[in-house]
């Protein structure tokens, strides 16, 4: 079995990255891990980290031992670059390329472990505590052996007093009282029934 970990868009470039995985490559897990101690490189920080995730990921998916694994393959890819412009001479410009990296790192068992299969429930195991199914082929062996007593028939569940609920009136509170939609209601009905005059000399004369 193998794990896999992967680093994308590292912000290094390829060949310094690679100074650093070639002297791991094939080790143990183990050996990995103080070698990368040893190194007096900036990018034996996210290799030790990669390493540690890929670790992680084959304890806890596969159920694999540290101590049984090591690194088969660990590939260093170009993942484009960053353009950056730096003033020369001349008022010249020139590009400058911040190369990126992508990391896939696999690891391995040195010792195979065994995959034990899992075991089908027996048909006897799964019925064990439930009732046996009855194979009837005719309607007459349906009416003898299976009594009317035990088929019940649900009735249809009804909420308590959900028939109160429908005989009683629908009870509005704006309906009470002098609100304001019928204080408007009767302001405009006192505006018609005024003559033309009284609209315009509405205002009390003071």
């Amino acid at each position: 079995m193998q794990a896999k970990a992967k680093l994308s868009y590292l912000r290094m470039s390829p060949k310094k990255v690679r100074l650093v995985t070639n002297l791991i490559k094939g080790l143990k897990v183990d050996e990995a891990i103080t070698q990368l101690g040893f190194i007096n490189k900036i990018a034996k920080k996210p290799i030790l980290k990669l390493l540690n995730s890929a670790i992680a990921n084959a304890g806890h998916n596969l159920n694999m031992k540290k101590e049984n694994l090591l690194i088969k393959e660990i590939k260093v890819n170009q993942a484009g670059a960053l353009k950056r412009w730096q003033p020369r001479a001349h008022g010249r410009a020139t590009e400058i390329l911040k190369r990126l990296s992508h990391v896939d790192l696999v690891l391995e068992e040195i010792v195979p472990t065994k995959i034990k299969a899992k075991k089908e429930p027996s048909l006897a195991k799964a019925t064990k505590g439930k009732e046996k199914l009855l194979r009837l082929k005719s309607v007459k062996e349906i009416k003898e052996k299976i009594k009317p007593e035990k088929i019940k028939l649900k009735a249809e569940a009804k909420p308590e007093g959900h028939e109160k609920e429908i005989d009683k009136e629908i009870h509005d509170v704006r309906l009470e009282g002098k609100h304001r939609h019928k204080q408007h209601e009767e302001k405009k009905e006192m505006k018609t029934k005024r003559g033309f005059i009284k609209k315009i000399f509405s205002r009390k004369a003071g």
